[in-house]
């Protein structure tokens, strides 16, 4: 699998940052399970302050990809970016478990030239709304291949983030969930198409291809927009890996987790951000 680069490291970023302080990435599914083959899938995509209902930008169509259950890739149908939410359908024609997401390598940072701070990666940002004042654009360089010579405070982090959900057709599948071996990947052991409200979900979280522990992650139910408290739930995977979940109602829930380390690839990075969101369906018993 080939990963994205710059063009999702300011997305991959938000995705990092701790849930009560920084917009969300979410994808939302129609549905995760299907009796059968030869049926639609529709999903909303956007980044948001409350989870499921677009309130602020919606993702870009062209950073989302489409695994079919025997690594083939699939397509995406009708797809539309709306202000607040990207809209699109699946067609969903082979059986077994199905991923959409987006997956990202990136490197952000910044270092100073001549006094002043320059930023790497991400991108500059839309320019302001007609009538609003005018505000300062950061320096910026794409890569640290353009950090130019004489940059002093040079500050890097390596940035991996994936964010997918899984759609279930006739009987589920594992192939999937195959990890690569980079990076911080999920590999479920209750499958994401077998999760009831009343019954604890397992999900191992692997670094580079091994058990993970000590992985931040939150989960949070849908429809915080209705609720007075968020509802989160803020666990952390054991020794062996496992994440282990309990669902207070049924519903939609954004799952996220996160790790940073010091294990870089990237030239003069210094440490590694990573993280791996999925949005699951947890239906009554």
């Amino acid at each position: 699998m080939r990963l994205k680069t710059v063009l999702l490291a300011a997305i991959g970023a938000a995705t990092l940052a701790a849930p009560a302080l920084a917009h969300r990435q979410w994808l939302l599914p129609s549905t995760t399970t299907l009796s059968d083959t030869n049926q639609y899938v529709t999903i909303d995509a956007a980044i948001s302050n409350d989870l499921f209902y677009p309130d602020h930008v919606a993702m870009s169509p062209e950073m989302i990809k489409v695994w079919a259950p025997d690594g083939s890739a699939g397509t995406m149908e009708n797809a539309a970016k709306g202000r607040h939410r990207t809209t699109f359908d699946v067609k969903v024609d082979k059986p077994g478990t199905w991923k959409i997401g987006t997956e990202m390598s990136s490197v952000m940072g910044s270092f100073t030239l001549n006094g002043e701070q320059w930023r790497v990666g991400g991108r500059r940002g839309p320019p302001p709304a007609a009538g609003a004042p005018a505000r300062p654009m950061p320096k910026f360089v794409a890569t640290p291949a353009d950090i130019p010579a004489g940059a002093t405070d040079v500050k890097l982090t390596e940035v991996m983030g994936r964010n997918a959900i899984f759609v279930t057709a006739g009987a589920p599948s594992e192939d999937v969930f195959k990890p690569t071996g980079k990076g911080l990947e999920f590999q479920p052991i209750t499958h994401p198409g077998a999760l009831v409200s009343d019954e604890e979900g397992q999900f191992r979280f692997l670094v580079d291809g091994k058990p993970a522990a000590g992985v931040k992650v939150t989960v949070v139910p849908g429809s915080k927009k209705f609720r007075e408290t968020e509802g989160a739930q803020e666990l952390t995977t054991g020794a062996d890996g496992v994440l282990r979940v309990n669902w207070p109602v049924a519903g939609m829930y954004w799952m996220s987790a996160s790790l940073t380390d010091a294990k870089v690839t990237a030239p003069r990075a210094t440490e590694r951000r990573m993280s791996f969101t999925t949005t699951l369906e947890v239906p009554a018993p």
